[in-house]
């Protein structure tokens, strides 16, 4: 069983459907012939999120009949991906969805219709103009990580030929504008606040820098920046993701499905024909588009609706019902030595702990979007979703960058506290979470044996800050703290002015007391 044999001439679906796998309802030919001559939708990063949800989403609508056309993938940072996962499977994958019950989906993904290197001067390239020229196109989406829409400066003196996503992008958009001003939607699905803007801000910066220099006309930045031919939504996506795993593999290779290689790149994108997922999944989206949209609303589908309520959704689950509870499990969860969410969530001490922290320390400050309940929302995310067996996330991977994430996940909540003068005695759980942030810099866990944290860019400095610190030392000055705690870049407040900075320390110093501290 092979992904391409389902564009073969002798293909039997009904081996595919006994082994359960729900395949194509629609023809795959037309809607790629019709793409091609009319095409809505392009995406920037197609890695597995990009699979699993936005393309999986439109192969839905595609199935149900309400729409006739693909999407066109394009790659700016790793082209390996385009020559290992797409093309040798004639742009089709296969969507795994892991259920908390121990059943799964298998859903065969043929919504992508192309896959392009977005590289100067090649075929792929003119393709990729010719696209954005084209009048049809509605729609322009991006899942490439927060970091993805960074400016180097170094970038922005290449002139007209720029290597960042963003860069590129804009670009594209600089022969839309030639091809008649042509009104168009630019989309992060990236999990990061305001991505919209984030968005706008790079494109933007490329626009001016060539606008000063002379290189494009001053209506092409005005062509961007008024809204009316240009817009930037914004978004907030929710599902989880992780690496392909060998559990997956084993039942696909169970099946006989032989497209269950696992792939590294030389840029060390973890990869396959084959992508896992959980079942639960939540995409809002700022209703704002100039030249239509794609119907990604169908039921069980995005939600459409105001950037407001976006934001509102966004702060939800970012600083309450889910990313400050995930952060929590996988500090204490790398220092435990688990190397598996769901493990956690087996462990009483830590399920209760991470209930406590939403339900009763965040949750009095909850921002309600109204279109999704904060209550059914952590509950789901407590009992069906961090519990489930068969996702194989790690807290390793949820740790990295903690130091760019404290912020706004436990941050926000401490400066809601004091903005409406709530009693900052309640929060314990929090304290705790922090508390143990400066352990797990060390780099021990509780049996004393060393662990490696994982990556984020102040790792070396703040594991410097507590470097004078030893585990089980008695009688030790835990004075270098106060270089740690007082950060308001990493902890959204002065913890000492916040009145939570002594807290916090002794809390510490139970931390660092010995074995079986915790």
């Amino acid at each position: 069983m092979k992904l391409t044999d389902i564009l073969s001439d002798h293909f039997d679906a009904k081996v595919w459907e006994e082994k359960g796998y729900l395949l194509p309802k629609f023809n795959i030919p037309a809607v790629r012939e019709k793409t091609y001559r009319e095409p809505t939708w392009v995406h920037f990063g197609g890695g597995n999120i990009f699979r699993a949800f936005p393309a999986a989403l439109l192969n839905d609508a595609l199935n149900q009949g309400c729409y006739d056309r693909g999407v066109i993938v394009a790659e700016t940072f790793d082209y390996e991906v385009v020559d290992s996962v797409y093309k040798p499977h004639d742009n089709l994958s296969l969507a795994v969805s892991l259920r908390a019950d121990g059943s799964i989906e298998k859903k065969v993904i043929a919504s992508v219709t192309e896959a392009l290197k977005a590289q100067y001067g090649t075929p792929d390239w003119e393709r990729l103009k010719a696209v954005f020229r084209a009048p049809s196109l509605q729609l322009v989406t991006f899942t490439i990580t927060e970091k993805g829409y960074g400016v180097p400066p170094a970038d922005l003196e290449r002139g007209l030929a720029p290597l960042s996503a963003t860069g590129i992008v804009t670009v594209l958009l600089l022969e839309r504008y030639r091809a008649g001003a042509l009104p168009l939607t630019i989309q992060s699905l990236d999990n990061c606040s305001k991505n919209g803007d984030k968005v706008k801000a790079a494109v933007l910066s490329y626009a001016r820098k060539w606008t000063e220099e002379g290189l494009v006309p001053q209506d092409f930045l005005l062509y961007l920046q008024s809204g009316e031919k240009v817009s930037f939504p914004w978004s907030m996506i929710d599902k989880i993701t992780p690496r392909p795993h060998q559990k997956v593999k084993e039942m696909l290779a169970q099946d006989g499905f032989e497209d269950n290689t696992f792939i590294e790149t030389a840029k060390h994108t973890f990869t396959a024909p084959f992508v896992n997922a959980e079942e639960v999944q939540y995409l809002v989206i700022e209703d704002h588009y100039t030249n239509g949209r794609p119907p990604l609303d169908i039921p069980g589908g995005a939600i459409f609706t105001s950037r407001e309520t976006v934001s509102k959704a966004e702060i939800m689950k970012v600083t309450t019902c889910l990313n400050p509870l995930h952060t929590a499990m996988s500090l204490y969860g790398c220092m435990l030595g688990y190397t598996l969410i769901s493990a956690e969530m087996a462990d009483p001490d830590i399920r209760l702990f991470i209930q406590k922290l939403g339900y009763i320390e965040a949750m009095p400050v909850v921002t309600d979007p109204g279109i999704l309940n904060p209550y059914e929302f952590i509950g789901e995310v407590i009992g069906k979703r961090f519990p489930n067996p068969f996702m194989p996330d790690a807290p390793q991977r949820i740790a990295m960058d903690t130091s760019q994430k404290l912020p706004i996940r436990f941050g926000e909540t401490i400066k809601k506290y004091l903005e409406r003068k709530m009693d900052t005695d309640n929060l314990v759980l929090i304290p705790l979470v922090l508390a143990g942030y400066a352990r797990y810099l060390k780099g021990i866990r509780d049996d004393n044996v060393p662990f490696q944290p994982s990556p984020d860019p102040l790792l070396d400095e703040l594991q410097a800050v507590v470097a004078p610190l030893t585990v089980g030392a008695s009688g030790q000055d835990y004075s270098c703290l106060k270089k740690l705690y007082s950060r308001a870049d990493i902890f959204g407040v002065d913890l000492y002015a916040a009145g939570l900075g002594e807290r916090i320390e002794g809390m510490v110093k139970e931390l660092f007391a010995g074995e079986g501290a915790y």
